[in-house]
Parts: C-alpha cells; sequence; structure tokens
C-alpha cells in the first residue's frame, strides 16, 4: 500500500464509520497518548524496565499502527501529502547527512 493510498483508506473510513475527523488539538494529544503506549512497550520489553504481566499480551506493531492512524488523520486535515512530505524529508536528510553517520565514530 502507498502512503497516499493509506491517506485515502483513513480518509475513506473516517467518512464511512468517524462521522467526522477529531479537531486538530484532540488529535494531537491522541497522537501523544498513542506514541506514549508505544514507547512503554518499547522500554519494557527491550529497555531496562521490567515488563508488567498487564503488558506482556500488548502488540507493538497495531500500537505503532495507532500512531500511524493518528499521523496521517493529522496528514489529511491538514492538506499534507504524506508522501510527498517524506520524499522531500528524505531529500534533505540525504544532503544534510550525506557523510556525518559514516564519520561518526560512535556508530563504528
Amino acid at each position: 500500500m502507498t502512503i497516499k493510498a493509506a491517506q485515502e483508506l483513513v480518509d475513506n473510513w473516517i467518512k464511512t464509520y468517524g462521522v467526522r475527523y477529531f479537531n486538530e488539538l484532540t488529535n494531537m494529544a491522541q497522537l501523544t497518548e498513542e506514541v506514549g503506549e508505544v514507547a512503554r512497550i518499547i522500554a519494557r520489553r527491550y529497555g531496562e524496565q521490567s515488563e508488567k504481566e498487564s503488558d506482556k499480551n500488548k502488540d507493538l506493531g497495531d500500537e505503532m499502527a495507532d500512531v500511524l492512524w493518528v499521523l496521517i488523520c493529522l496528514a489529511n486535515q491538514t492538506g499534507i501529502d504524506l508522501e510527498q512530505a517524506l520524499i522531500k524529508n528524505l531529500d534533505k536528510k540525504t544532503k544534510r547527512d550525506h557523510s556525518r553517520h559514516k564519520e561518526n565514530d560512535k556508530l563504528a
């Protein structure tokens, strides 16, 4: 699925089942909450914190998809073409960082 197709899929779902988009501020708060859920799983499953019994069955992929969902909602309602934004962002990073990481002794 392309990013453009994902944006269209989310938009169609919202129009069919969601009544309307939550406003941008509500979606920003929702995005923060969803990122926190991903962080909690990563910190406990891959970090130094012990994983609580209630967290062991959490689906990291599903939580990441929640983040992507809300990010797509925000892009749709603010008129951002995420596919084009990603291409532009990769170009910026390539120009800026083309040798930076290769020359970083910390990454060797």
